[in-house]
């Protein structure tokens, strides 16, 4: 038997740093997990009771394929209140999380075999959904001197046309953020090329030393894709959304149609709740800047002194190349000796991830200390040099 070429894409690696530490933690062994970007928080209270007073009192059939009127009027309200921007309900498309928002935007946007440009480090998934659809994935590498964010100088060294950006603010792995100047100078230089921009703002409110921006701000025609699985803390309820400009409603919307009709409803009725639910989730927020704050004064002990700007979002990039050649390895044995899971660049960067571990602090407190704890007093750290 044979499978089709779009299916050979690369593993998600911090799926499989998972398995791993889900293999030791059946063995007997302890983890503590730093791998994986999720809340360590449960849906806030006020989700989970719309959501058993959705069970015992809505039919819970099909919605329209871009969701719940009231759900869409929702946020809509929220881009108003947040960041002063006026965005009409019909322009707003409810999705299975910012997965099929990505998804569906792709299959919208851009056809078989066009270009389209990545920062990179950058969330993987977003190179194997668009190289899946038969889309050209043009990686800039980004580093230090831009604060791991594309430039309109990064474009102007790319050869051969472009149909589209996609950024992220507050970025995973990094956690930098895009200004309202930044999304000003990319956003005139995609006009100006005839490409589409695509912010994902999926950690918007998970920031630190100032609020994230919206590229609605500066360009109405950006499709911005969210969701409520990080600062609303719902992830395994798989509801996102997308901002979109009018002429792309009606392309968005025959899609899912036929992709999976609508997002689950019994989770739209919860995802009702969650605007309202300001005060449990701020609470969140603080303690990852505690995490955040724990893990900054720690890994400089450890030798990490090379870290990315954490604006925002819940991840520390580090440099990890003064111990080691291989953040793959170096990961493994992190998880062997001391229990500590986290994800190695090359999950993020194809090509010089190796030199870089990402540590999320989206968990309980008292783990994200003990962790850091460990990382300080890891012999290996001590011992070695490059290896």
């Amino acid at each position: 038997m044979t499978f089709s070429k779009r299916s050979d894409v690369d593993p998600f690696i911090v799926m499989e740093v998972m398995k791993a530490a889900a293999a030791r933690a059946a063995a007997g062994g302890d983890v503590l997990h730093m791998e994986v970007g999720q809340p360590g928080t449960p849906a806030p209270r006020l989700v989970r009771e719309a959501a058993k007073a959705a069970i015992d009192s809505q039919v819970l059939g099909y919605s329209d394929a871009l969701g719940l009127p009231a759900l869409r009027e929702s946020i809509a309200g929220h881009y108003r209140e947040t960041y002063g921007v006026d965005v009409g309900a019909e322009r707003i498309a409810v999705t299975t999380g910012s997965s099929g928002a990505f998804l569906l935007a792709f299959l919208a946007l851009f056809d078989h075999g066009e270009r389209i440009a990545l920062g990179r480090p950058c969330y993987p998934a977003y190179r194997n959904i668009l190289r899946a659809l038969g889309i050209e994935v043009v990686d800039i590498p980004v580093g230090p001197d831009s604060r791991f964010q594309p430039t309109v100088a990064h474009l102007d060294a790319v050869e051969g046309p472009l149909k589209g950006l996609l950024v992220a603010s507050p970025a995973n792995p990094t956690g930098t953020m895009l200004e309202l100047d930044d999304y000003r100078a990319l956003s005139a230089a995609c006009r100006a090329r005839g490409m589409r921009l695509i912010s994902d703002e999926i950690y918007h409110g998970i920031t630190y030393e100032r609020p994230a921006v919206t590229a609605l701000a500066v360009d109405p025609s950006a499709i911005v894709v969210n969701s409520f699985s990080k600062y609303f803390s719902m992830t395994g309820w798989r509801v996102g959304w997308m901002v979109l400009p009018p002429d792309m409603v009606r392309p968005i919307e025959r899609l899912a149609q036929s992709f999976y009709i609508s997002v689950p409803v019994v989770s739209q009725w919860a995802a009702l709740a969650a605007f309202s639910a300001r005060e449990e989730l701020e609470a969140n927020v603080a303690a990852y800047a505690r995490n955040r704050a724990v893990l900054l004064e720690a890994l400089p002990k450890a030798g990490f002194d090379r870290l990315a700007p954490a604006d925002g979002a819940f991840y520390i990039y580090a440099d990890v190349s003064r111990h080691t050649n291989s953040a793959t390895d170096f990961c493994k044995e992190m998880l062997a000796e001391i229990g500590v899971a986290a994800t190695p660049g090359t999950d993020f960067d194809p090509v010089d991830g190796e030199s870089y571990v990402r540590f999320s602090f989206a968990g309980a407190e008292p783990e994200i200390a003990e962790a850091a704890r460990r990382i300080v007093g890891w012999p290996r750290l001590r011992t070695a040099g490059r290896g």
